[in-house]
């Protein structure tokens, strides 16, 4: 019986090492940088404190897109003037690695991200250190999301994390996986 293996990390093996290896010339595999996890985080902030099932939705929307149980995350102090207490949920995320992250990566590539209406592509910024953030305004662009069942329309922010040791490598690495970046100039 054949042990399954997420499409994704076959095509890392057999096509994202080759092209990076010839780009940046690397002596050994260990070196070409690879995604450690994608974090996937909603907050929902204000309106938390205004609807308490605001949090179990959202946790079950998370859930639900990253196929992994999604946690609450609470504030750590009190802020009078956002009427927040401590301890009080204002997020939800989820970390993925392994098979899953390389299965969730796989469906917002191919099949959320086009449905971003009038999608030109994504930032090429990262962060100085090889990792990429990306914000989705929308959650319904996710097809887990049953759209008649949403009470709220809030963002996602979802982070790449790699090994790459510069933004160019960063960048490379979440090119050769395909996501859809804009044409960005090279230095």
């Amino acid at each position: 019986m054949k042990k399954y293996v997420p499409n994704y990390k076959t095509k890392y093996r057999e096509e994202v090492v080759p092209a990076l290896m010839k780009e940046f010339g690397y002596s050994s595999i260990m070196q070409v940088p690879k995604i450690e996890k994608i974090v996937i985080n909603q907050g929902v902030g204000r309106h938390s404190v205004v609807d308490k099932k605001i949090v179990d939705t959202s946790i079950a929307e998370i859930s639900s897109i990253a196929g992994q149980k999604a946690v609450a995350t609470v504030s750590r102090k009190d802020i009078s003037n956002f009427k927040l207490r401590k301890g009080v949920a204002v997020g939800v995320r989820v970390t993925l690695r392994s098979d899953r992250m390389y299965e969730f990566l796989e469906r917002l590539i191919a099949v959320s991200l086009p449905r971003i209406r009038d999608f030109k592509g994504i930032s090429g910024k990262l962060d100085g250190k090889g990792n990429y953030s990306l914000g989705i305004s929308e959650q319904i662009i996710f097809s887990e999301i049953d759209i008649d069942k949403i009470t709220k329309i809030l963002g996602i922010e979802i982070t790449f994390v790699t090994t790459a040791k510069s933004d160019e490598e960063g960048y490379a690495l979440l090119r050769e996986y395909g996501l859809p970046f804009k044409n960005v100039k090279k230095n």
